[in-house]
């Protein structure tokens, strides 16, 4: 199916584009001389210039068809990339930050609108495939990027390789993408409000994404000053959070159709909620690997049942929809960690990650919002 297989390959290169940036960032601070604190303000260029093309791409995806919008904003990812690595000042870094997380943003909710049209005409799941395929591409990116610097590529060389593969990518499915836009035929204006259930699945994949940013930010921090292990371990936590969430997400389609969506988000939630009484309450170390392993588990196939029941919601364009859900769980993610961390000064990283579970319980709570 040749719409499938083009849906697959762009998750894909959107994992790699965005996982590719990770082995760039201390290049970047080293050539301008950036202290953590400047560096720290810069990064979050990548993900406002996100946050702010998203309620555009939905807009753009109704009103153009999803393939034009996938395929242009996915060539802007593949000149973005190398872009990064010769701006002259940090303020032109800023700004090379912003494009690129702008059109990744568009790339993210235009593909994941083309996914729920290819669920729909496959008549069963696949939008947990599509996001695992995501995930490999994170890792193919940040070691395949990271393999290039190590055998001494230039920094350039390195990002125009990849672009070039990604490049590739584009143009050989950009025909295969399907053209059809919503089924209503109507042109969704861009400032009307979505209903009050695409923004309760937003407030839904907002803590799914502020569960998997707690991850990223603060799990290598609470294995070393909370559970002693040595820096160069601390990173065994996302590590294993990722292989179990990328694991869980390429079996997620089967699982879904055996299930049902909202046993996944119920039992997922339930899950991952778990995992973090686990790591924060028991006070031994492999026992909180064994919870951020939970997390990921549980965690891994409810943003995609989220983004898919977005889709389908009635009245409401699929791509307005799922542009409203992306961008409130990216805000989620954005600023959840710097929440955390206020909230783990005034009491404790263990009281900080409990909340967290609290929210994911929440979660499971409302799992009905994503039935069929």
């Amino acid at each position: 199916m040749h719409p499938a297989r083009a849906t697959r390959l762009i998750f894909l290169l959107s994992g790699i584009g965005m996982a590719s940036w990770a082995p760039m960032v201390p290049y970047a601070k080293a050539r301008l001389g950036l202290d953590d604190a400047m560096l720290g303000l810069v990064l979050l260029c990548m993900g406002c210039g996100a946050v702010a093309a998203m309620p555009l791409a939905g807009f753009l995806s109704n009103r153009y068809g999803n393939r034009d919008v996938i395929c242009i904003s996915a060539l802007l990812v593949c000149v973005a990339l190398p872009l990064l690595t010769v701006v002259p000042n940090v303020y032109a870094l800023g700004a090379a930050l912003l494009f690129f997380g702008a059109s990744l943003g568009v790339v993210d909710v235009a593909m994941n609108a083309h996914a729920v049209d290819v669920e729909k005409h496959a008549g069963r799941p696949m939008m947990s495939g599509f996001h695992g395929l995501f995930s490999v591409g994170g890792l193919v990116g940040s070691a395949g990027m990271a393999g290039l610097l190590k055998v001494g590529a230039p920094l350039t060389g390195s990002a125009l390789a990849v672009s070039a593969a990604l490049l590739v990518i584009v143009l050989t499915q950009w025909r295969h993408f399907l053209v059809r836009l919503d089924d209503d035929g109507q042109t969704h204006s861009i400032f009307r409000l979505p209903s009050a259930s695409v923004f309760l699945l937003g407030f839904l994949c907002l803590v799914v994404f502020l569960a998997e940013g707690a991850m990223l930010d603060w799990s290598a921090v609470f294995l070393r000053f909370s559970r002693g292990f040595d820096p160069s371990l601390a990173g065994l936590g996302y590590a294993a959070f990722s292989v179990a969430m990328a694991s869980g997400r390429l079996l997620g389609d089967r699982i879904t159709a055996s299930l049902g969506p909202v046993s996944i988000v119920r039992f997922g939630a339930f899950v991952a909620a778990l995992g973090f009484f686990l790591a924060t309450l028991l006070p031994w170390g492999p026992t909180a690997l064994l919870g951020f392993v939970l997390v990921g588990l549980g965690a891994s196939n409810i943003v995609p049942v989220l983004f898919s029941a977005a889709g389908r919601q009635p009245n409401t364009s699929p791509g307005i929809a799922i542009a409203a859900v992306t961008s409130l769980g990216y805000a989620g993610m954005l600023a959840g960690p710097a929440v955390i961390g206020f909230v783990a000064h005034l009491s404790s990283l263990s009281i900080a990650l409990c909340g967290v579970a609290v929210l994911l319980i929440v979660v499971s709570c409302c799992a009905s919002i994503a039935r069929r």
